[in-house]
């Protein structure tokens, strides 16, 4: 599979490795304490999987409006995602 045609730098292949090992954290978590289902700021219950991906889906947005309005270093923007995370993970 010729694959050359995509722009892979080592930053895509953390992300994507980042993805991964949260996606491994949050499984082996299932395994050993099982998911409850709480109800926290949305309403709706939610689980660790659904958090996560509201999480990255906030984190997506926050990025491509940093990208359309600012022109300061993206790094500012992963910054608050990563305070997005920790919101998102500690009352949806």
């Amino acid at each position: 599979m010729d694959i050359a045609w995509m722009a892979w730098t080592w930053q895509t292949g953390l992300f994507f490795a980042a993805i991964a090992a949260a996606l491994a954290v949050l499984t082996v978590l299932a395994v050993r304490h099982p998911e409850i289902e709480r109800v926290g700021a949305l309403g709706i219950p939610t689980t660790r999987g659904d958090r996560l991906f509201v999480t990255l889906l906030g984190a997506a947005f926050l990025h491509l409006a940093w990208i359309a309005l600012t022109s300061v270093d993206l790094l500012w923007a992963s910054a608050l995602s990563l305070v997005w995370a920790v919101a998102v993970f500690r009352k949806v």
